[in-house]
């Protein structure tokens, strides 16, 4: 086998001016994307005052005043401790059950395949197709008939039934990466199904897991049309008390953007605790 020329020093120094252009390019994006986040949380430490002047003032003196009243309320106004509760049980309460609904339903789908299952997956991704506007009135006289309007028991459901399909879609390609000689060997020994499930199972897909987790909570977190059509206070989430500033009577860039701040900060939490799962997850499920 004929030996490798050497690089030119032409190509060595091509190969280098493109890393680095393709470094800086990617900084940039970087940049682009986290400049608004960092301006909405530097507003939020100005006051009202500073944050409405026609040019933006990039030097300031800090204050805490519209977080603290974000979180404690203000006279006529209620603070956002009580909605991130709501979003917080809503969107924990409503993962765990996807989760535990969704990993049998891809465990029958991938490693024991039912019949005609891919009825049943076009069937799972279809409910995802009719747009929610579309059900709010149905929604809305259900929830109100079995007197659940306006509770945090009616946003679970919906927010199960919202996120099921696309957990379905997600474990079964994890589960689909999982060797079924492990399976079977486990089935040799004499593991039962939740035995196979607890002790195999779950671990080598637990990236997965996380993954679908993070998900379905970023999609709960965020969610407003349902919340603001079928709540108004009981099952108010962040959503909803974010959207209360956006009003005709006047600007509050200052105390929304410290409101819209402290509700950020779940969801990045969750995903800085979760990154190396995400990821590995992620790839795990990809499409060879």
């Amino acid at each position: 086998m004929m030996a490798k020329a050497p690089r030119t020093l032409a190509e060595r120094q091509t190969k280098l001016f493109v890393r680095l252009g393709l470094g800086v390019l990617t900084w940039l994006i970087v940049l682009v994307f986290f400049f608004p986040v960092l301006w909405m949380a530097l507003t939020g430490f100005k006051t009202e005052a500073s944050a409405n002047t026609p040019t933006p003032k990039l030097i300031f003196s800090p204050t805490f005043s519209e977080y603290s009243s974000v979180w404690e309320g203000t006279a006529g106004t209620a603070g956002l401790r009580g909605y991130l509760e709501h979003s917080i049980g809503i969107s924990v309460i409503s993962t765990v059950i996807v989760l535990c609904l969704a990993l049998p339903a891809a465990y029958a789908l991938a490693i024991r395949p039912v019949r005609k299952w891919r009825d049943v997956l076009f069937f799972f991704i279809s409910t995802k197709m009719l747009p929610i506007v579309g059900a709010i009135i149905p929604l809305f006289i259900l929830a109100r008939d079995l007197n659940i309007l306006d509770t945090q028991r009616l946003l679970v459901l919906l927010y199960t039934a919202m996120n099921l399909p696309i957990a379905v879609w997600m474990l079964r390609s994890f589960l689909l990466e999982v060797p079924i000689s492990i399976i079977e060997a486990s089935q040799v020994d004499g593991a039962k199904l939740l035995h196979q499930l607890r002790s195999i199972i779950i671990p080598l897909i637990m990236p997965g897991l996380a993954a679908a987790a993070l998900l379905c909570f970023i999609f709960s977190w965020n969610e407003f049309f349902l919340a603001v059509n079928l709540t108004t206070t009981n099952g108010a989430t962040v959503p909803i008390y974010l959207v209360g500033f956006v009003a005709p009577e006047g600007q509050f860039l200052a105390h929304l953007s410290a409101a819209a701040t402290v509700a950020c900060l779940p969801v990045l939490i969750a995903g800085w605790a979760a990154q190396d799962k995400l990821v590995r997850g992620l790839s795990m499920g990809a499409v060879k």
